[in-house]
């Protein structure tokens, strides 16, 4: 199985949309758009995504299997990443994410997960995140203020 990542094509944004309205998947990632079935404001978001911050798609043998970014204002980026639930458990976030975190040098970088999302902690933390705070936040996908925990990566 090889992972690998690549700048997004427009092609890629069809399979996003449909990975992001998986109900189990947004209801394990919790902080997601408040309509995530709402397709023009999906456009409008990954437009936005796509001009301000460094965004890959996700492939595993050459297929189209979710994403990964870094975005924010220096000194306060995020890493985030979705990978297909048919994928998870595989090791595909975490190799993926690996990729990104080379590509990307600046230090620290911060990730935020609901606290009981331990697919993504454990992704995170094997990558080198440390948890930094605790924090809670609405959760839309969940309907109501969750517990997260924030994590940082400083080397």
């Amino acid at each position: 199985m090889e992972v690998a990542l690549r700048k997004v094509h427009d092609s890629d944004l069809a399979v996003f949309f449909r990975q992001l309205n998986d109900p189990e998947s947004l209801r394990m990632a919790a902080f997601t758009p408040e309509d995530p079935a709402d397709r023009d404001g999906f456009d409008a978001r990954w437009k936005q995504i796509r001009s301000t911050s460094l965004v890959r798609t996700v492939l595993v043998d050459g297929d189209v299997v979710g994403s990964a970014a870094v975005y924010g204002e220096p000194g306060e980026r995020e890493v985030t990443y979705w990978v297909d639930r048919a994928y998870w458990g595989r090791g595909i976030a975490t190799a993926a994410l690996r990729i990104l975190l080379a590509e990307v040098s600046e230090r620290p970088l911060y990730a935020r997960a609901a606290a009981d999302n331990e697919g993504s902690l454990r992704v995170l933390r094997k990558c080198g995140f440390r948890d930094s705070a605790r924090a809670s936040g609405f959760a839309h996908a969940r309907g109501e203020e969750i517990a997260e925990i924030v994590l940082t990566l400083r080397d």
